[in-house]
């Protein structure tokens, strides 16, 4: 979250990045009202700060007085004193229903925008800063990997959806040891590039997740993207990222020990509310689904440099994996509330739409100190007092149901195989899918 003390002092810039962000202007009037409302809960919460500064320091001459006083003297201090107390104690009950309060609102204002960011509502604001290869020309018409999947018998929908409802799936075949190959291409690939490897776990505390960003107490089905576990403060992850992030809480790092960076391996749970349609189906827009995450803690002067060594390591793998593909430097409507700046990987797929088009596959985010405010992760170092907080960064290495779309699509062959890609041969043990016989 922000700073109260920079909204207070930024009031305009905030609200116009409120303006910004937002899809709708409903959803913009609603974050201005949260940073006037932050904004007054603040300038109050200072008031009795002081105010309770002010008493205390008052009890505290009550108290010296003590010395030296007569009995008399001293019971008439100690009815003062008392007061004081009393004084102090409504104050403090004060404080924390205005802290709760300031919070409430501080938690639905989104982070600042890179300067850069193109300014949009939507998806259509979003700029392509960069292709790599062509989208491949085929001499036959080609499939789409549902049909793929069926052909080759490398997935179950129907199974998917028996034994746990609609959008899941069995993987089945070498469809299974492409996923396991893509874990291990893109583990491999972070550990060479210095990112320590983990195993995260697939749960998270309600609060942990409200540190990163999520909402998971969001009273509205439609917007809420999270499972929660019945009679636990528990949530099935979305992302590692969550896990991650929440691995650090309430740390305080020596600046020498910065960056931090990690790979991360977990499954990912999403309600997917309202997902629907061709471009939806199958193993694009799924309720669970394994991902490699790569997630950065460091100093505010090394998190832009970081955020574009991340997006290079997820342009790496997918070049590696021979698929064409470019991109985003998101718009403001489509960054999400942590994010400062967020850059998408966008492959092509011969099966998405009528022609083909592209389709997400991985992003990365710079969330500067928004998260790190919120779990309480700070450094400490030679050049300043106190604490200062960290910035945090992530950023897909490979979410495996989306990268066997692109593989799946643009590696068929006329003759209805699958050529496995290069790289994943090692791992997989062949280098073509066929037919079962």
């Amino acid at each position: 979250m922000l700073d109260a003390d920079f909204i207070r002092a930024n009031v305009d810039a905030v609200k116009a990045n409120c303006r910004n962000r937002a899809n709708t202007p409903e959803a913009a009037a609603r974050c201005e009202i949260a940073v006037d409302r932050a904004v007054a809960f603040e300038t109050k919460r200072k008031e009795l700060v002081q105010k309770r500064s002010e008493t205390a320091a008052k009890k505290n001459e009550i108290s010296a007085g003590f010395k030296g006083a007569s009995a008399e003297q001293r019971q008439v201090l100690k009815e003062q004193a008392g007061a004081l107390d009393k004084e102090i104690g409504i104050i403090d009950d004060e404080l924390k229903i205005l802290e709760g309060d300031l919070l409430v609102n501080l938690l639905q204002i989104p982070n600042m925008t890179h300067p850069d960011a193109p300014v949009g509502t939507d998806a259509a604001a979003n700029k392509v800063i960069a292709q790599f290869g062509e989208p491949r020309k085929f001499d036959f018409k080609p499939k789409d990997h549902v049909a793929l999947c069926e052909a080759l018998d490398l997935a179950d929908f129907e199974a998917g959806t028996r034994v746990a409802g609609q959008k899941f799936y069995f993987l089945k075949n070498e469809a299974a040891l492409l996923e396991a190959a893509l874990v291990q291409y893109a583990m491999h690939t972070c550990v060479k590039a210095g990112y320590t490897p983990i195993i995260t776990p697939d749960l998270a505390r309600v609060d942990v997740l409200e540190g990163i960003g999520f909402m998971p107490r969001d009273p509205n089905p439609e917007t809420r993207q999270v499972y929660t576990v019945a009679d636990t403060d528990l949530c099935l992850i979305a992302t590692a990222e969550i896990t991650l992030g929440g691995m650090h809480r309430d740390r305080i790092f020596d600046e020498g020990e910065l960056p931090k960076r990690y790979v991360g391996l977990s499954h990912c749970f999403r309600t997917e509310a309202g997902a629907a349609g061709r471009d939806t189906r199958g193993l694009y827009r799924v309720h669970q689904f394994t991902k490699v995450e790569m997630f950065a803690f460091c100093t505010p002067e090394n998190s832009e440099q970081i955020h574009l060594e991340i997006k290079a390591l997820e342009e790496q793998i997918f070049n590696g994996l021979g698929l064409a593909f470019h991109v985003i430097d998101t718009c403001t409507g489509d960054l999400g509330g942590p994010a400062y700046r967020k850059y998408d990987l966008e492959a092509w797929m011969p099966g998405r739409g009528n022609n083909g088009d592209y389709g997400e596959v991985t992003s990365t985010s710079n969330c500067t100190d928004f998260q790190a405010r919120r779990l309480g992760i700070r450094y400490k170092g030679k050049g300043f007092k106190g604490t200062r907080f960290v910035h945090t960064l992530n950023g897909t290495a490979v979410a495996c149901t989306r990268a066997l779309v692109a593989i799946l699509e643009n590696y068929q062959q006329a003759d209805g195989s699958v050529v496995i890609p290069e790289v994943l041969r090692q791992w997989v043990g062949k280098d073509k899918i066929e037919a079962k016989k």
